[in-house]
This record gives C-alpha cells, sequence and structure tokens, in this order.
C-alpha cells in the first residue's frame, strides 16, 4: 500500500500537488445530532437562551471550513469558492448537510466534513443546558466531484 503522507524515511509529511492539474471540486457531507423533541421546539421557536441555534451553527461551519488547514495535520490550504451549510429538522433532530467548493489541485472533502461536524458540536453547545441526551451521529462524506478547470 502506498502511503501518501510520508516520506521516503516514514515521516508525517505534505502531499506535494504542484504537478497535480487545476480542476473544479465539489464536496458534500452530511451528519446528524440526535434531540429531544422539546428541545426540537424551543429551535424552532427560536427559544434556547444563547440566540438563534442554526444561525449560529452556519457560521460555525462555514468558520470551520475555512480554517481547516489549521486543524487536520498536513492539510493543504486551499482557496475556498463555497461553502454552504444546510439544516433539515426532522423528528428525531437535525440533519445538517455541507458543501465545499473550490478550483484547486487538492479536494474539499476535509473542508465539508469539518464544517458539517462543527456545525453539529455548535448545535450541541448551544442546547446542552435543555438536552443532556444529545448524539451525533452519521458524519459522512456523501459525495465528491472533480472536473478539469477551464484555462485561461
Amino acid at each position: 500500500m502506498l502511503l501518501t503522507h510520508t516520506n521516503a524515511n516514514g515521516e508525517a509529511a505534505m502531499v506535494d500537488i504542484s504537478a497535480k492539474p487545476v480542476s473544479r471540486r465539489e464536496a458534500v457531507a452530511t451528519g446528524h445530532i440526535k434531540l429531544q423533541p422539546a428541545t426540537l421546539e424551543l429551535i424552532r421557536e427560536n427559544q434556547i437562551q444563547k440566540g438563534d441555534v442554526l444561525a449560529v451553527a452556519r457560521i460555525a461551519g462555514i468558520q470551520a471550513a475555512k480554517l481547516t488547514q489549521h486543524l487536520i495535520p498536513l492539510c493543504h490550504q486551499i482557496p475556498l469558492s463555497k461553502v454552504g451549510v444546510d439544516f433539515v429538522l426532522n423528528p428525531e433532530g437535525i440533519t445538517a448537510t455541507a458543501t465545499a467548493k473550490t478550483i484547486c489541485q487538492t479536494g474539499v472533502e476535509m473542508e465539508a466534513l469539518s464544517a458539517v461536524t462543527v456545525s453539529l458540536l455548535t448545535i450541541y453547545d448551544m442546547c446542552k443546558g435543555v438536552d443532556k441526551a444529545m448524539r451525533l451521529d452519521g458524519v459522512h462524506l456523501v459525495s465528491k466531484t472533480k472536473e478539469l478547470a477551464e484555462k485561461g
């Protein structure tokens, strides 16, 4: 098996992407936080004492994507073209979906995963005073795409 994050001596190393072509890349990640029905109702009615849970969680997720290179060792700093975080409230909790886009030589999977995870952690943080049974579940990469960028 070829390990791409080690050098010839087996030491941790950042992958050299300088020879790779620039591509349009997109990654989508999702995850879920299980909440008590009463907590969901407080979120719907914007009655959580710490503020607008979904607005703060969305901003936190976007910020996390922008800071991924500071959180994950050996991650490249990449120019993000777009990061979006969306939420769906359902009877068991909230599903978060994050989309990250770039035109770069490397992918944005870690940025999408960081965005969805931190958005869910923010919901947890904002609701921990009223719901002791919360649980994060099922964070995963849904898709990633790559197409060569146009020259010019």
